[in-house]
């Protein structure tokens, strides 16, 4: 048995419920949590105080091969015999005990990841269920077509590929659970779920609620570090989308290689936010801190670099110095809180050592908050935020992704440095402009190697129904999409004689 953590707990779901009851988390298959046996466990931490809230259990290769059977099972036998309008149908009911849930799956967001839980209801868990909404809407608009090529009827259709293989982060629990399995399971797959091993538990409760509703094995679900290789590699897995970083993303690709599986990658950023000269600077600084410093950092769509034209630097590093000691770093079940802690110690001391290596290489330390300082949190994974300035696009902290609290502003004289700046490192998954001229941003825009551009905005809580998604060591792939669906199925040509001209023959007549 594990000792659970208890502590006193705001507008508290969990705390003498779930995790009280369910000490350990298995995998799930075939509607069901499995037994655990003899499986190696791994802990899960609450990132305020580093205490247990869980353990999970570590797939090996025979659960994720059980799994994976069990998915293929429910592929063949029931879901991709499901009209669209019948899954859609489902899909809608998983949406609304999605829903049911919000507050019980916030707070456990919240509790291991370390997001604000008031951030975790209004954009996590809602977009959760609002993908599924939106992909149940769309389910039934993936259609085949008949091409008349004179002798011959080619009639195309669209299939499913079979069992897909999700492998996640730990950042966005429920955004990563239903962006993956939403578009998947519309237009006929099943899935196979692995969640980040720091943050597991949100996708599991996320699998289970599911399974109330659809078809055992439709959605299963397996975790731990040996899951995600044992997955991209296995021979009956056939379509592959992986969210996380490049250099995992390429692990992945190797696997998959193996067996010619098709993969999608959404991977990570170094995104660029541009302040041109005309800008409004007190919008701007809105913007950039919302870019930066929502979700602590901890998201690939974090705006790191804020490249600010010279004419204006001074007086916008002064208002985002002063915007960004407002912000509350604390519990993250606390409403006020804006920044809570990181998800594990590891990312604590990786994102410690880029703002030390910063100052070293010579950017100027704007502004160093503070974490709290109640021995409750002590064992807790906070991180102050930072704000260097003068950062130049030859120090590491301006070309690796951070992944945390620390903006790096960065000096530009002309618009072509800026996109040259922009540009300059190896991803390519967002960037924004703040000016007042959208002719010059729309210009701009064209000129940046990246998926999405932000103009005068940095709102991410309208994704679903646009693509999502990078050029470069940022990925391929789009998501949240209607072209999503296409991700997941793959076209078939059936030729038949059409009864018009004559068909011919090899070898041919004389």
């Amino acid at each position: 048995m594990v000792d659970i953590v208890t502590r006193e707990l705001v507008d508290s779901e969990l705390s003498d419920g779930l995790l009280g009851q369910r000490p350990l988390w298995g995998a799930f298959i075939g509607g069901t949590f499995v037994e655990a046996g003899d499986s190696e466990t791994f802990d899960v931490l609450e990132s305020v105080n580093g205490g247990v809230i869980a353990r999970v259990v570590v797939a090996d290769e025979d659960l994720v091969h059980r799994a994976v059977s069990d998915s293929r099972r429910a592929y063949e036998e029931v879901w991709r015999h499901h009209s669209p309008r019948e899954r859609g149908a489902l899909m809608r009911q998983v949406a609304a005990r999605i829903r049911e849930h919000s507050e019980e799956l916030a707070e456990l967001c919240a509790r291991e990841v370390g997001k604000p839980k008031r951030d975790a209801l209004r954009v996590d868990v809602m977009s959760s269920h609002t993908s599924f909404d939106y992909y149940a809407g769309i389910a039934d608009t993936i259609h085949g077509h008949i091409l008349d090529q004179g002798p011959i009827e080619a009639r195309v259709t669209y299939e499913p590929y079979g069992v897909v293989a999700a492998i996640l982060p730990f950042n966005w629990p429920p955004i990563h659970f239903s962006k993956k399995c939403a578009p998947a399971i519309a237009v006929g797959n099943t899935v196979v779920i692995k969640p980040g091993e720091q943050a597991p538990l949100t996708v599991l409760r996320l699998v289970e609620i599911a399974n109330e509703v659809l078809p055992p094995g439709v959605i299963n679900a397996v975790s731990g570090m040996p899951a995600g290789p044992a997955l991209a590699s296995h021979p009956r897995v056939e379509r592959i989308s992986f969210t996380g970083a490049t250099a995992t993303g390429r692990r992945v690709m190797e696997s998959a290689a193996k067996n010619l599986t098709y993969t999608t990658l959404e991977l990570g950023g170094k995104n660029a936010l541009m302040v041109l000269d005309d800008a409004d600077l007190d919008e701007a600084v809105g913007i950039a801190i919302e870019g930066m410093f929502y979700n602590q950092g901890e998201a690939c769509t974090s705006t790191s670099r804020i490249l600010v034209h010279s004419s204006v630097y001074d007086p916008f590093a002064e208002r985002f110095v002063e915007a960004t000691r407002r912000l509350v770093v604390g519990d993250p079940l606390v409403a006020s809180t804006d920044i809570g802690p990181l998800v594990d110690a590891r990312q604590q001391e990786r994102v410690e050592h880029y703002a030390r290596q910063g100052i070293d290489e010579g950017a100027t330390l704007l502004y160093e908050g503070t974490v709290p300082d109640d021995p409750s949190f002590a064992g807790g994974f906070f991180v102050a935020p930072r704000v260097l300035g003068d950062v130049t696009s030859d120090m590491t902290v301006a070309q690796d992704e951070i992944f945390g609290p620390v903006a790096c502003l960065m000096r530009f004289s002309t618009d072509d440095e800026a996109v040259e700046i922009a540009n300059g490192t190896a991803y390519g998954l967002t960037a924004a402009i703040c000016t007042r001229d959208e002719v010059r941003a729309s210009r701009l825009a064209e000129r940046l190697e990246v998926g999405m551009v932000f103009v005068n905005n940095y709102t991410r809580r309208t994704f679903i129904g646009s693509p999502f998604g990078g050029v470069k060591g940022s990925g391929y792939g789009r998501e949240y999409g209607p072209e999503t669906l296409h991700e997941f199925v793959r076209a078939k040509n059936v030729r038949f004689p059409s009864g018009r001209g004559v068909i011919g023959g090899w070898p041919p007549k004389p």
